[in-house]
């Protein structure tokens, strides 16, 4: 799988700590497409790198981190196919790919610790898709987004 992150400064330490997670799966490609710092940067700037990366086809999934996970996820959100979840415990983390088929996470910073997020992020990346009726409602959300 080919995963693109990305944080604004509010986000850019929990970035680091997830990317450490993210190395215990070795079928896992990460691209981090910053910001590397914390001067203050704009989340939509980081959630318009992360989206473009998977609607092109360079990256299958994405992580995307602010302070709160709320504003980059709005953010992202906008794109066209992109399915941004805010997810700061387990049990939402599997269900928004089970049900929702998100292909990207949002999680604040200042809202969950590095132990608790490295729990949601194996629980993400580690559940699928399971289709059904889910499948129909993800279609009728594709539809909504082709509307004028």
């Amino acid at each position: 799988m080919k995963l693109v992150i990305g944080s604004d400064h509010g986000g850019v330490d929990l970035k680091e700590e997830v990317k450490m997670v993210l190395k215990e799966f070795r079928d896992i490609e990460v691209t981090d497409v910053g910001t590397f710092g914390t001067d203050s940067v704009d989340y939509p700037d980081i959630a318009e790198k992360v989206c473009n990366a998977i609607m092109s086809g360079k990256a299958d999934r994405g992580i995307l981190l602010c302070g709160t996970g709320l504003g980059i996820s709005i953010a992202a959100n906008k794109f066209k196919g992109i399915r941004c979840a805010v997810c700061h415990d387990v049990f939402s983390a599997k269900m928004s790919r089970s049900h929702n088929d998100a292909n990207v996470l949002a999680m604040g910073g200042r809202v969950i610790g590095f132990g608790s997020a490295g729990e949601v992020v194996r629980a993400w990346i580690t559940t699928e898709f399971s289709g059904g009726r889910h499948a129909r409602r993800i279609n009728k959300i594709s539809e909504l987004e082709n509307r004028k």
